[in-house]
């Protein structure tokens, strides 16, 4: 019975060996399903970080075309606020050259010339106002429409009341009314400048018109106090030394 018992207890012994044997391959093959796993995994990384960049260089140039445009537009605008103001310094030159004509003035007095000063003055940013200004400007230079160009001075005045150009559009309705002989509404004007627009680059002129105005029309107390307050105030000024020959004729 032994030899039975033995032989028995041996094949019992092969077939649990038998059947332990598959577990390896088991395992081989949860191992594989895991890496299998993390590279899927990896690779749906990988491809939402790269849409993730496509989406951000696409946003990236949408940036940059506005950049540029906006930097196109800010240099454009640049552009014409030279051009405007480099036109409008022009304008104040031969403005000044020409209007002066209108005073009784000897041929050898020279004409009052603020140009250099005006470069000091404070410029509006607002491009329509300083496209408004000029195109009133223009009607004297270029078209030679003074009689236009007085409603177009008034309605600037009254579409830009608070305008860096006010003072400056009262005197130029000064020069205008002057030449059509209409002393007393320039006299108006010239009064404006002086008494509201201390700090106005025109003003020392205005009141060496409006002095002479104020002469013209036999007002002499007032011309030489105009005119005083003037050589007083703006002793190195061309002004002030028309002024003070005029006091002394």
């Amino acid at each position: 019975m032994k030899p039975k018992i033995i032989l028995a207890a041996m094949i019992l012994s092969g077939s649990t060996q038998v059947l332990a044997a598959p577990a390896p391959v088991s395992e081989a093959a949860s191992s594989q399903s895991s890496v299998e796993k993390r590279l899927a995994s990896l690779e749906n990384m990988m491809r939402s970080r790269n849409l993730l960049q496509v989406e951000l260089q696409q946003q990236l140039n949408l940036l940059q075309d506005e950049v540029s445009q906006i930097r196109g537009v800010t240099e454009e605008q640049s552009y014409k606020l030279e051009k405007v103001l480099q036109r409008q310094r022009e304008l104040y030159q031969e403005i000044e050259n020409r209007v002066s004509q209108a005073y009784t003035q000897p041929a050898t007095t020279p004409a009052t010339d603020y140009t250099q000063s005006s470069d000091a003055q404070t410029y509006s940013s607002d491009l329509s106002e300083n496209e408004a200004y000029e195109r009133a400007v223009a009607l004297i230079m270029k078209d030679k429409r003074y009689d236009q160009a007085i409603p177009e001075f008034q309605t600037f005045l009254t579409t830009y009341p608070n305008s860096v150009y006010a003072s400056n559009a009262h005197y130029w309705l000064g020069q205008l009314l002057t030449i059509k002989n209409d002393g007393v509404k320039a006299s108006e004007h010239f009064k404006v400048v002086v008494n509201e627009f201390p700090n106005s680059n025109k003003r020392p002129d205005a009141m060496l018109k409006l002095g002479t105005l104020l002469q013209e029309q036999g007002q002499n107390q007032q011309a030489q106090k105009i005119l005083g307050d003037l050589i007083n105030q703006y002793p190195s000024t061309t002004a002030a030394k028309l002024a003070t020959e005029r006091l002394a004729n």
